[in-house]
C-alpha cells in the first residue's frame, strides 16, 4: 500500500476492526518511511451481477441506487439510522450473491427491500412499495394496509 503522504511502500498495520457489520476490515496504518497514519478498507471482491429491468434491459448492479431509494422511503423517519439502512444493504447484497448467478431482475430486489423495511418501519414500507408498484390511487394503498392492518402488528 503506497503512503498517501510520501507514495513509500513500506507500512504496517496498527490496528484492524470489522466494519460495515462484518462485510469488511477498517485498517489503520503507520508509514514506515515518514510516520504518516492513514486508514484503508477492505471488502470482498463481489461478483459482477446485472439486473434485468422490467423492460428487458440490463444493468451493473448498483448498490448506491438501492440505498438511494430506501433512503428516500425512510425520510424523516425517527429511529432509523444509517447502520440499519446498511445492514439492509449488506443482507440484500448478500442474498443476491448467494442465489444468482450472473442475472436478478429488478423485481426481486424491491421484494427483498420491502421484506426488510416491513420489518423496520411500516411506513417506510408503505412509502417504498407506493413508489415501486406504481400506485395510481388510494385503492392501491389500501390494498396493501388490509394485510397490515388485520394482523393488529403496528409499531409505535
Amino acid at each position: 500500500m503506497l503512503c498517501p503522504s510520501c507514495h513509500q511502500d513500506n507500512d504496517k498495520v496498527i490496528d484492524s476492526r470489522p466494519c460495515d457489520e462484518g462485510a469488511g476490515i477498517k485498517r489503520r496504518r503507520e508509514c514506515q518511511f515518514c510516520g504518516w497514519r492513514f486508514t484503508t478498507y477492505e471488502k470482498i471482491e463481489r461478483i459482477n451481477i446485472k439486473v434485468v429491468k422490467r423492460n428487458g434491459s440490463r444493468e451493473p448492479f448498483d448498490r448506491q441506487k438501492l440505498k438511494n431509494g430506501l433512503e428516500l422511503a425512510c425520510r424523516k423517519r425517527p429511529n432509523i439510522s444509517d447502520a440499519q439502512l446498511e445492514g439492509i444493504l449488506n443482507k440484500v447484497e448478500i442474498e443476491v450473491e448467494n442465489r444468482f448467478n450472473a442475472e436478478v431482475e429488478s423485481q426481486v430486489l424491491g421484494e427483498l427491500l420491502m421484506e426488510h423495511l416491513y420489518h423496520l418501519d411500516q411506513v417506510a414500507f408503505i412509502r417504498f412499495v407506493s413508489v415501486y408498484r406504481k400506485f395510481a390511487d388510494a385503492k392501491d394503498f389500501v390494498e396493501v394496509l388490509k394485510p397490515m392492518l388485520g394482523r393488529g402488528s403496528h409499531k409505535k
